[in-house]
């Protein structure tokens, strides 16, 4: 997997951090600078750390699994591409009520941080079968999602929800595309 590679698929995996930002910036009314900075940090631990532990477990057993790499990709990268792009498509058609008035707390953070890094695990395995060089994914995924989540942060309290789920639609389809891709590249 090339660089360019990683890039895009930490800006798919970094998707859900951002939308998950935007939507804390709507939804909390004190939500500032040190909040999109503190989302920004946790969503980028967790998103760089997740894919280490997923690559240490799939290290166990990626030799078992060289065969069927290109399939694992393929999958895994297609279930979780497309449970964004559906979640994103339902809602756009049913709209976004607003969340009660509440405090952004760091449990809050901490819940929702787990919760957007999941991906990131089952990606970790996909990377041990293909022997990616995990140092540079996980700093590069890590990264890419600590810039993107303020700036998520700073369009929700500009633009609104809309901004939201058309990232989410979005990073959907870049992950299904890279698993595509990889598909392709070692069928082809």
């Amino acid at each position: 997997m090339n660089l360019t590679m990683v890039f895009s698929l930490a800006i798919g995996l970094a998707m859900d951090a951002f939308a998950v930002s935007v939507a804390n910036a709507l939804c909390y009314r004190s939500f500032g600078r040190r909040e999109a900075l503190l989302c920004g940090g946790a969503f980028g631990l967790f998103q760089a750390a997740m894919p280490l532990l997923g690559y240490l477990s799939g290290s166990l057993f990626s030799e078992a699994m060289e065969s069927i790499d290109h399939w694992v990709a393929l999958i895994l990268l297609g279930i979780i591409g497309g449970k964004m792009i559906v979640e994103a498509i339902k809602e756009m058609r049913c709209g976004c009520e607003d969340l009660p008035d509440k405090r952004f707390t760091m449990g809050t953070l901490f819940v929702q941080a787990v919760a957007t890094s999941i991906d990131a695990f089952a990606i970790g395995i996909g990377f041990s079968v293909l022997k990616v060089s995990i140092g540079l994914a996980c700093t590069c995924i890590g990264v890419i999602t600590f810039l993107l989540c303020p700036i998520g942060c700073y369009l929700g309290r500009r633009f609104g929800l809309k901004l939201s789920q058309k990232a989410q639609l979005l990073g959907g389809i870049l992950l299904v595309l890279i698993g595509v891709r990889i598909f392709l590249s070692h069928v082809l």
